[in-house]
């Protein structure tokens, strides 16, 4: 097995806690809009943030698997 193929399947794992991450944090969301429909607007905002954070990590994880897979 390529060790190169093995690093870049590695850091391609990021998408993977990423999407875990984002769907927890879309779920106590629901729950808190569910308890305080009031705090809509602060939850959505709050929401998007961690989201937007989230994915900019597995897509961090995504450019360092390529980077790794066309480096050598």
């Amino acid at each position: 097995m390529n060790l190169t193929a093995l690093g870049a399947a590695i850091a391609a794992f990021t998408g993977i806690g990423a999407g875990i991450g984002i769907g927890l944090a879309t779920a106590k969301a629901t729950d808190a809009v569910a308890r305080q429909p009031e705090a809509d607007g602060k939850i959505m905002k709050l929401l998007l943030l961690g989201c937007a954070l989230a994915e900019a990590t597995a897509i961090y994880g995504f450019v360092v698997a390529i980077m790794i897979i066309f480096s050598t």
